[in-house]
């Protein structure tokens, strides 16, 4: 099978709301048109589009279906669509190169949290008939994935606040994200709490978004980019969705993943952990050191579209290499309760 390559990637910015439909059309236009100027693209040169997003989300059925307004009616395209992180979209994408379909694709995601109470929209996830008629939203869950960390003592209140101003830090070199600054730790122990122990810093907030990612068979990437990214691994997992059967405190999915795609040697690593604890558990589950640069771009916690969130994690690991400032990356995108799916891919220069 052939070897595929990112080769351009570009995202609309991290916004706490926006006056666009849920479609996301808005947010898509000037992205598409982003990545054909980059790359040299044409709308008629993409072999496969595959979108994610969620129609719980935008609350309309086959809200991706108004989403391809933004592609344009005509000439008719070849195109699919996950109800899920666009991550997993870009999965089916590289299997079509992979398998010789098409040469060239282009994956998008999009989500307008704001438009519904996001923290109860994401409980309709949960098992519909012993846990989501409790409506136990995903703030409390993560809250209760934290206490355990504390209470075993894998990590301190201390420790989450640190992951905290850090992200703040290096999101002020990101002009896409929405929050950015610096703070002190102690300032941040004594905001108050959420979810005890998780305090407002600790949980990604609620965004409007969308990102897109071009993607070409290896031995054409040369044609779109002088530095192509080329996906050497990639591999997705899940755990049980009974949160009392596994343990909480560690990501095994995320283990099972990084082991199949390998992980030694990376500069860089792009995590989708949307409370400052899952960065403690995915960096352990992946076995990163301290010589690994974590989330460069600020992650999740400055921003975090739903459904796109995960696939922006490849494309700014994918910058890394397209830049030159990185020679072998790491991204990782999750979906559903307390890191319950997750998703690693490893690219190289």
């Amino acid at each position: 099978m052939r070897d595929v390559a990112v080769v351009g990637f570009a995202q609309a910015p991290n916004v706490r709301s926006t006056p666009g439909t849920t479609n996301g059309v808005e947010m898509l236009v000037p992205i598409f048109a982003e990545v054909y100027q980059r790359t040299g693209l044409s709308k008629e040169d993409i072999g496969f589009w595959c979108s994610g997003s969620s129609d719980y989300l935008a609350g309309r059925a086959f809200s991706f279906i108004s989403a391809i307004d933004a592609i344009g009616a005509f000439p008719p395209i070849h195109e699919s669509h996950v109800e899920m992180d666009a991550a997993w979209a870009l999965y089916e994408a590289w299997l079509k190169i992979r398998t010789g379909e098409v040469d060239t694709a282009l994956v998008y995601g999009f989500g307008k949290s704001s438009a519904g109470q996001l923290r109860r929209v994401l409980a309709l996830q949960l098992d519909p008939y012993t846990v989501a008629p409790l409506w136990p939203d995903s703030v409390s869950i993560a809250g209760l994935q934290a206490r355990l960390g504390l209470d075993a003592g894998l990590w301190s209140e201390k420790d989450l606040a640190e992951v905290a101003a850090r992200s703040r830090a290096d999101a002020t070199r990101n002009p896409r994200a929405q929050f950015s600054g610096t703070s002190e730790v102690a300032d941040l122990l004594d905001a108050p709490y959420v979810a005890d122990p998780l305090r407002a810093h600790d949980i990604a907030p609620v965004t409007d978004g969308a990102a897109v990612i071009v993607l070409a068979a290896a031995e054409r990437a040369h044609e779109f980019a002088e530095r192509p990214a080329v996906i050497t691994g990639i591999e997705h997992r899940v755990d049980t969705p009974v949160l009392g059967a596994r343990d909480l405190t560690r990501s095994p999915s995320t283990e099972a993943a990084g082991r199949a795609v390998g992980t030694g040697d990376v500069e860089v690593a792009e995590l989708h952990a949307p409370f400052t604890h899952q960065e403690l558990i995915l960096r352990t589950a992946l076995g990163l050191g301290d010589d690994v640069r974590v989330n460069p771009s600020g992650g999740v916690l400055t921003g975090n579209p739903m459904f796109a969130a995960g696939l922006a994690r490849i494309g700014e690991a994918a910058t890394r290499i397209l830049t030159g400032q990185a020679s072998k990356v790491l991204a990782h995108a999750t979906s559903g309760p307390a890191l319950q799916q997750n998703l690693v891919a490893v690219l190289e220069a």
